[in-house]
């Protein structure tokens, strides 16, 4: 498996743990529909959590979360509504960000609620 993947991997299983331990359920992850894919499907109440994970070694070129393009999140939004309407779900949907810095053995995990918002 190429490193990159291997670091993609590790930062979605501390994502994951990150929100298990902040009280959230994961419905799905790795979630795909034709060509668009989920990292992190959550739920905690009646809030639905559609999480992209970031994952770097290094903050080099800058932070993980910066790499969340405006075209990223159009395809983030319409995956949400694709699991929706498939699931006929009735949810409030948040879009959130994780992400994870590698540095050695030690990792830093930053959640960002609310990182976009679905526009017109």
């Amino acid at each position: 498996m190429a490193e990159f993947h291997e670091t993609g991997k590790k930062g979605e299983a501390l994502a994951a743990d990150h929100l298990r331990q902040n009280g959230f359920t994961i419905l799905e992850t790795n979630w795909q529909s034709s060509h668009k894919e989920i990292d992190i499907i959550a739920q905690k109440g009646d809030l639905l959590v559609v999480v992209e994970v970031k994952a770097r070694k290094t903050a080099f070129f800058g932070e993980p979360e910066e790499f969340v393009t405006r075209s990223k999140q159009k395809m983030l939004i319409a995956a949400a509504n694709h699991y929706l309407a498939k699931h006929d779900l009735d949810l409030e949907v948040r879009f959130d960000i994780i992400s994870v810095l590698f540095k050695g053995e030690k990792y830093r995990v930053t959640h960002i609620e609310d990182a976009f918002y679905p526009t017109l």
